[in-house]
């Protein structure tokens, strides 16, 4: 499974992308590249898949440094962080931004 440390140490020297979906999603939710690497770079793994499509995933779930709550699905990309998507979690999906509701 994908480690935190790495996902953290990929987004610290810029070795990601951001899939068309996950950059839909970001506009969609008025998030900018800066908030989402805060939100990782201070985030934790909340959920872990298996393989969703692309292989193995996870969920990544962080706040930016003005506090806005923030999920991240990562996954590997020939040795590169991919960003599947991302949203600024809200109930009723989420009871917060680490539980499902």
């Amino acid at each position: 499974m994908l480690e935190l440390k790495w996902i953290q140490d990929k987004v610290g020297k810029s070795q990601y992308y951001l899939s068309r979906h996950g950059d839909q999603e970001r506009k969609n939710d008025n998030l900018v590249i800066t908030e989402i690497e805060e939100a990782i770079l201070n985030g934790r793994i909340i959920e872990e898949y298996k393989d969703t499509g692309r292989g193995e995933s996870c969920l990544v779930a962080g706040f930016t440094g003005q506090g806005k709550p923030i999920h991240v699905v990562c996954a590997e990309m020939e040795d590169d962080l991919l960003i599947v998507t991302v949203y600024v979690p809200t109930p009723p999906k989420f009871k917060t931004i680490y539980e499902r509701g």
